[in-house]
């Protein structure tokens, strides 16, 4: 119930009722919350206060002689004159002036009415903003965490670091290699690879004892570490040159190679 209360304090019901803007069913609940809930009355009773204020500080006060002139104005006339001016009888000073603080207290209700609208617009592109960030803090832990799990792949003691440097066809290219035999994973980090034609890419293989195993493809705008496919009883990890929608790549497009029996 609290949470329902503080729901309708928080919305602009109060200010509908009181400039006679509420509908049947919201004249309802708000009458239901001012007589049954001691926050919702006062918080009325506030804002009703807050308007009489308003009112009063705008009002215009009546020129003290208008009473005097319009005794001095019955005294002079007669009998004729006076069914006259029943005929056709003036607004008096006061109806005026209470028409106009009728007036005034509308027009200051409307604009509170507005100003609680704006109000109630910003905290709802707050309460976005915040919800916005919170989702880009959720995103960048998890970023954070899968970067602190990879690290930790990298520094665990049973894993081996085997950095594949380029030959005369490809002086350029780096790239290193994290095998962990006793975990069974295996990660490449892309450094650097020179470029090639549209048609070509680099491929990683992996040489056993009888066949090569592609590995996948090695894209030079691929530039973090990921893993790669963990070969059991791999001799070594080879990096070659492949067209592209051609899966026989052969060994004279080999660009740079590295031992892997050399760690043991």
């Amino acid at each position: 119930m609290e949470t329902k209360l503080h729901s309708f304090l928080n919305s602009n019901l109060l200010n509908k009722y009181l400039v006679g803007e509420t509908s049947s069913e919201e004249t309802k609940e708000v009458e239901y919350y001012i007589n049954n809930f001691p926050e919702a009355a006062k918080a009325y009773d506030k804002l009703q206060y807050n308007l009489e204020l308003i009112a009063k500080a705008g009002a215009v006060d009546v020129p003290k002689n208008v009473l005097a002139n319009i005794l001095d104005a019955l005294e002079e006339s007669n009998d004729t004159k006076v069914i006259q001016l029943v005929q056709n009888r003036k607004t008096p000073w006061y109806s005026i002036a209470a028409s106009a603080a009728a007036i005034l207290f509308a027009v200051t209700s409307f604009m509170l009415y507005q100003k609680n609208q704006n109000l109630s617009n910003e905290n709802n592109v707050v309460v976005d903003e915040i919800f916005d960030l919170r989702s880009d803090i959720e995103n960048n832990n998890a970023k954070l965490d899968e970067l602190s799990r990879e690290l930790n792949k990298l520094n665990d003691p049973d894993a081996r670091k085997y950095v594949i440097n380029g030959n005369d066809r490809a002086k350029d290219l780096k790239t290193v290699a994290y095998i962990n035999p006793v975990e069974k994973t295996s990660m490449i980090d892309v450094i650097t690879l020179p470029k090639l034609p549209k048609d070509q890419h680099y491929e990683i293989w992996a040489e056993l004892q009888d066949r090569m195993v592609n590995l996948g493809i090695l894209d030079e705008s691929d530039r973090k570490l990921r893993p790669i496919p963990y070969m059991e009883d791999a001799l070594a990890l080879s990096i070659k040159i492949g067209n592209k929608g051609d899966a026989n790549t052969t060994t004279d497009t080999e660009v740079a190679e590295v031992s892997l029996k050399e760690k043991e």
